[in-house]
């Protein structure tokens, strides 16, 4: 099946679509490229995306698609590993409208559910009556029912309670061409004509074609349609892979929730040991044995002595019951070491492990990039161990790296592995490779798929599973089904070839010219890019706890604000300018001019949290300000560029007259007008400059820096300008803190500037300037400790200015020099104790603080002095200059909405606000009428009330 070819066609589709369908057609550039992957090796250029509003809207769109004759693929998260949530035709984009869950029943213990429902959606849903859906694959606050049932997800839970198949009751499916049908166990829709005779008339090899697996996705299900079975059509649809119809609405088994959990965490000598273990796990019942390999740990996390762990849960009535249940398994497992961890944050550390593995395990322990492609297959639990000896033996054999981990207790492994995808080598190295290890899964009684379905990585192998019978039947199933081959064309029947439509294949093959080092990707830009694998941590709707990512796609909702969407648009920018033509050529065109991209990065705050919050670390405020950079090259920029990016120069200028403009700033005609000629939000307020800025007030204390110390008493604090000109008394309150702990500040030369706000606003020219003449001034000073009360400027000096300056060693020498005030404290004055404070803290973590330089300082800190509770994650909105410019004020206020401005509603009278970050205290006082305090100002405060 083509799809249409000609602009006319393509119009012609697009207005029929449109006068059928109440919800959005969008055949632009940006949605197609948003749509052109998953989280797959492969891509595939689709013709538009159709999100309807509800199942008349499913049934209308596919009507309109078989008259014109166009292909469908239905997406939910578009986390699929194997290809199948992409496609050539119309992709139907059901996690905007069709997520209502529409009805639970505690007492019969089901739900009735729409496709586009989130998994932990529909768990927060059921949690009040002690209830949960079993299956919980790693993607659970982003993958949809739909997409679930779509691939029969599973998940680390898998051995108490199944699979998504399992724990389905009733599905309602639109086929190809609009008509609707009710699957149910007993029954065969008259619609489905000729499938009682198909199953019938080949009793046989649907009795004895199908291996005996907890894991068995691969293929289509046509065993459950066996009469002793209960011809049960909603589990054969399960993990269909979007092939058959579409999912309009699911009724699924909910299942209790254990009231208390812990965890039991065995340590083996090697995977392979820790896998031939988990079988005997399994008498004690536990809810999962998950398994995973040192190579996998990047860092110490409080796991028990091993080269690879186990980890049983167990559930119980109390967290006495939960824990003994957690012993028993200890007690029964022949471990190296082992632990119980029943404290619930203690948990969730370990299973971040586990959960984050999917992203993790896409670079080698040596930066290397390794794929999917063989990411899920299963083997009979028995057999696990000497499978993974001789799959370690297959990789060896073919010079190939990789991790495996996953659901041991199912016999199933996810690995990715270093495969080399760039090249036709690779590629054919690839192919051989699968090959061989789809006929090792079979030998060892496998499934090529035990979790993520077939799609076009595996399909093409199907027969060496199932054998040419069987997978003929599925064939047919297929047309039964769908007689027009409408639906996710060239996936599991009469699949694509498994190296067809990599995704790589359209990048440049040359290095793209770019300002920034990328010292993790080897310089390369498209590297750099290439690290979105697209399993979409990025798209959760839920507030962000202690993370940070991605503040704007919770704000919006819309994928082209989600880090995955605004690196898939990098990606086909890239393939726009590779030079390719044809279908499957870059969407995006016109390069580093393209207006899809700079849109899409409009509403990007920088918050840097992808860096360190993105399993595979990718770095969007780096890749904006890249873009930026050439984006605007030679060319004019936005006011807001030539304001608040060059904020540094204007306020120096503006610091001597600093009374003047803070009253005519006052003056509310001349405020609107300078705001709108400045390009900021008419909304905001103009901040107040101080009547003496810190570097003054800090020479004056100090005679211009007469006084001589030894190296290892003196602390340099950073003239940021933020502390400089708008907010002098966290410096002055700084310097009273360090003094206290016994270390003398030394004033710092003028004009230092890390040159923030020039990366920010991609000014890349210039920033480099700045900070090259910022080394200069520094000269013999460089080496000495550098407190930096501002985040965004410690992390600028940190990241941004050896990542810019890559070729200039004295930027890696600052770099390692800067310091926040609790790290410079717990480092060269250990002994300090703080003023005994005992009250509560509320507000919040600076976003950069948190992506780059971390708060553990802050929190040990904050802890000797007495400050208790937590401060809130996400991003405050404001981000520098972001919240300022003209456009975002509603995206601004979003963030803050979530977690900040909340949390300190809720705090009790007394309680101190922090926030380290000038906007973030910007932010509180412009939306929240409340002041908010650096760390520094409230310890200061404590000293002086200690002397009193």
């Amino acid at each position: 099946m083509a799809a249409p070819q000609n602009p006319t066609e393509r119009a012609e589709l697009a207005q029929a679509l449109r006068a059928a369908v109440r919800g959005e057609v969008d055949l632009g550039a940006t949605a197609r490229a948003l749509t052109t992957m998953d989280a797959s090796n492969y891509r595939r250029v689709p013709i538009g995306v159709v999100t309807p509003r509800d199942a008349d809207d499913v049934a209308a769109a596919l009507a309109v698609c078989r008259a014109h004759g166009v292909p469908v693929v239905p997406r939910g998260g578009g986390t699929s590993i194997a290809g199948q949530a992409t496609g050539t035709g119309i992709v139907l984009d059901l996690t905007r409208h069709l997520r209502k869950i529409v009805e639970l029943d505690p007492v019969a213990r089901t739900a009735v559910v729409q496709p586009g429902v989130i998994l932990d959606e529909l768990r927060t849903a059921a949690a009040p009556h002690g209830l949960t859906f079993g299956p919980d694959p790693s993607t659970h606050s982003r993958c949809t029912l739909g997409g679930m049932i779509g691939n029969n997800s599973c998940g680390a839970h898998s051995v108490a309670w199944g699979t998504t198949a399992d724990n389905t009751h009733a599905l309602t499916v639109t086929r190809y061409g609009g008509d609707t049908l009710r699957l149910t166990r007993g029954t065969v829709p008259e619609a489905l004509t000729g499938l009682p005779e198909l199953i019938r008339t080949h009793l046989a090899p649907l009795r004895t074609g199908f291996p005996e697996l907890p894991r068995r996705i691969s293929g289509y299900a046509l065993d459950a349609l066996l009469p002793e079975r209960g011809t049960d059509l909603a589990r054969a649809f399960c993990g269909s892979e979007g092939t058959l119809g579409v999912v309009t609405e699911a009724t699924v088994r909910l299942v209790e929730a254990p009231a208390a959990r812990a965890l039991a965490v065995l340590g083996y000598a090697d995977e392979a040991a820790a896998a031939e273990a988990a079988p005997g796990l399994l008498p004690h019942h536990p809810l999962t044995v998950e398994g995973m390999a040192a190579d996998l740990v990047r860092a110490p996390a409080g796991l028990p002595r091993g080269g690879a762990w186990l980890f049983a849960e167990t559930g119980g009535a109390t967290p006495a019951e939960a824990r003994a249940h957690a012993e028993r398994v200890l007690r029964g497992a022949d471990a190296l070491d082992g632990i119980v961890v029943t404290d619930p944050a203690g948990q969730r550390a370990l299973w971040r492990i586990r959960e984050d593995a999917a992203g993790t395990a896409t670079r080698m322990p040596d930066g290397t990039e390794a794929w999917p492609g063989w990411e899920d297959c299963a083997v009979p639990p028995a057999r696990l161990g000497p499978y993974l000896r001789d799959f370690r033996a297959l990789l060896a054999e073919h010079g190939l790296r990789g991790t495996p981990y996953g659901h041991f207790g199912d016999g199933c492994i996810h690995v990715r592995i270093d495969f080399d995808l760039l090249s036709p080598p690779g590629v054919a190295r690839f192919r051989r490779f699968s090959e061989e290890l789809a006929d090792l899964v079979v030998a060892h009684g496998g499934s090529l798929s035990g979790e993520h379905g077939d799609g076009q990585a595996r399909a093409e192998l199907l027969p060496r599973m199932y054998g040419d019978e069987l997978v003929a039947l599925f064939a047919r199933f297929k047309d039964i089904w769908d007689p027009d081959g409408g639906m996710n064309p060239g996936i599991l029947a009469r699949p694509a070839r498994l190296d067809e439509n990599l995704r790589f294949d359209v990048l440049p093959k040359r290095p793209v010219d770019v300002e920034f080092g990328y010292p993790h990707d080897g310089g390369n830009f498209s590297a750099a890019v290439r690290r979105c694998v697209g399993v979409a941590k990025c798209r959760t709707a839920e507030p962000a706890g202690t993370g940070v990512m991605c503040p704007s796609f919770r704000a919006t909702g819309e994928e082209a604000h989600s880090t995955r969407g605004r690196a898939r648009l990098l990606h086909e920018m890239l393939a726009g300018d590779a030079g390719d033509t044809g279908d499957t050529a870059g969407v995006i065109t016109g390069g580093w001019r393209s207006t899809e991209v700079r849109d899409a990065l409009d509403l990007c705050l920088s918050c840097k949290g992808c860096r360190s919050d993105c399993p595979v670390g990718v770095d969007m405020a780096t890749y904006k300000a890249e873009f930026l950079h050439h984006h605007y090259r030679r060319r004019l920029r936005p006011a807001s560029h030539y304001t608040m990016g060059r904020l540094p120069t204007w306020l120096r200028l503006a610091s001597r007259f600093a009374p003047a403009l803070n009253a005519l700033a006052r003056v509310r005609l001349l405020a609107a007008l300078t705001k709108r000629l400045a390009g900021i939000a008419p909304e905001r307020e103009i901040p107040v400059l101080a009547r003496e800025t810190f570097t003054r007030w800090l020479n004056r204390r100090w005679g211009k820096g007469t006084f001589i110390f030894s190296n290892d008493e003196v602390a340099m604090v950073w003239p940021d300008t933020f502390t400089e000109h708008l907010s002098p008394e966290v410096g002055r309150a700084t310097v009273r803190v360090l003094e206290a702990a016994g270390r003398h500040t030394i004033p710092a030369g003028r004009g230092l500037c890390c040159g923030l706000t020039y990366v920010s606003t991609g000014q890349l020219g210039k920033a480099r300037k700045v900070m090259r003449r910022t080394l200069d001034r520094l000269g013999g000073t460089l080496g000495t400790p550098v407190v930096v009360l501002e985040p965004s400027c410690a992390a600028t000096l940190r990241t941004d200015l050896p990542e810019l300056l890559h070729d200039d060693p004295r930027a890696a020498e600052l770099a390692s020099s800067v310091r926040t005030l609790a790290q410079y404290l717990e480092q060269y004055a250990p002994d300090w104790q703080p003023p005994r404070l005992d009250r509560p803290v509320t507000g919040q973590t600076h976003c950069h603080q948190h992506a780059v330089l971390g708060d553990a300082a802050e929190r040990r800190l904050r802890e000797r002095a007495g400050l208790t509770g937590e401060l809130s994650g996400g991003c405050c909105g404001l981000a520098g200059n972001f919240g300022f410019e003209r456009g975002h004020w509603d995206v601004s206020v979003a963030c803050a909405e979530e977690s900040l401005l909340p949390s300190v509603r809720a705090a009790e009278p007394g309680t101190d606000v922090l926030a380290d970050g000038f906007s973030c205290r910007t932010q509180l006082e412009q939306l929240g009428g409340v002041r908010a305090r650096h760390l520094a100002e409230v310890l200061a405060e404590g000293l002086e009330e200690r002397t009193e």
